[in-house]
């Protein structure tokens, strides 16, 4: 059930406002806050929230996506994502650290939250976390397979051609299903952020906030779930083997039959998984 009206306000004075957001209390007090894909917006967690039971999850919506502001095209989409993760991690904590998920580029930014405010974090569930700037360290296979597909999303966007970037994008990351099969809104939704993509691409690729920094990721001492699917981009992979190498209290776990966006196709197997993490934190 989506609670509205339960209040939430900033946990100090004069504190970052608070984006728009969303609660689904499932019958206990446990805070949980999740960050969501790109393209996506807080209610894509509904299906893993309906599943879970003794805690309240909540989710926000991220600079130009659901309800928040359109990005004007200056702002640090991962720093305003940042910024609006604290404020809500101390607000649903109000001091207390709090379990932390995170899908995509969600996860970059719990990792991050992590990272920079570890007095605020419980636990990680880090669903497919797009840092591909880890596979890239790592000397990963993948990669340059990777680094083509994904950076021809920027040279469709660049030759104006909105609709083949979304198409292109979609297709490696999206349900399994066409861009044009897809509701029209949905797929509408998708075209006018496609741009927000390749912004991201100096943080992802790049690791422009330097969360692979030497030390930072084996500092980090709380529980991490790394949840991949199955038939996900190679690159996925990789990437979790380099975070589980080297962050100290990583598991890993993997979703048979389910691809990038698992968290809508796959929420029953989501669900047990974050049961399980939750119990151990």
């Amino acid at each position: 059930m989506f609670d509205a009206s339960r209040p939430l306000t900033p946990f100090a004075d004069n504190a970052h406002p608070l984006p728009p957001h969303r609660h689904w209390p499932r019958g206990g007090d446990r805070p949980i806050l999740a960050l969501h894909c790109s393209l996506a917006h807080a209610g894509a967690w509904s299906g893993l929230a309906e599943r879970l039971t003794n805690l309240t999850l909540t989710g926000f919506d991220q600079i130009g996506h659901g309800r928040a502001a359109d990005w004007d095209g200056v702002i640090d989409l991962h720093d305003a994502a940042t910024a609006d993760a604290i404020a809500m991690a101390e607000a649903l904590g109000q001091g207390a650290p709090i379990d932390i998920f995170g899908h995509s580029f969600g996860g970059t930014v719990a990792l991050r939250v992590a990272l920079t405010r570890p007095d605020l974090v419980r636990s990680l569930m880090l669903v497919e976390p797009v840092i591909f700037a880890a596979a890239r360290a790592a000397g990963a296979e993948a990669w340059t397979t990777f680094q083509d597909e994904h950076l021809g999303v920027a040279r469709l966007m660049g030759s104006g051609d909105r609709l083949g970037a979304a198409r292109l994008f979609h297709g490696l990351w999206g349900t399994g299903e066409p861009l044009e099969s897809l509701p029209d809104r949905a797929r509408d939704y998708i075209i006018d952020r496609i741009h927000l993509i390749p912004a991201q691409n100096a943080v992802l690729l790049d690791d422009s906030k330097d969360l692979l920094r030497a030390g930072g990721l084996e500092a980090l001492r709380v529980p991490v779930l790394l949840v991949e699917g199955a038939l996900s981009p190679a690159i996925i992979a990789a990437n979790h083997a380099e975070l589980a190498r080297r962050l100290p209290q990583a598991r890993r776990a993997s979703v048979a039959g389910a691809g990038h966006m698992l968290p809508l196709t796959h929420a029953d197997d989501l669900a047990q998984l974050t049961t399980a993490h939750l119990a151990l934190s």
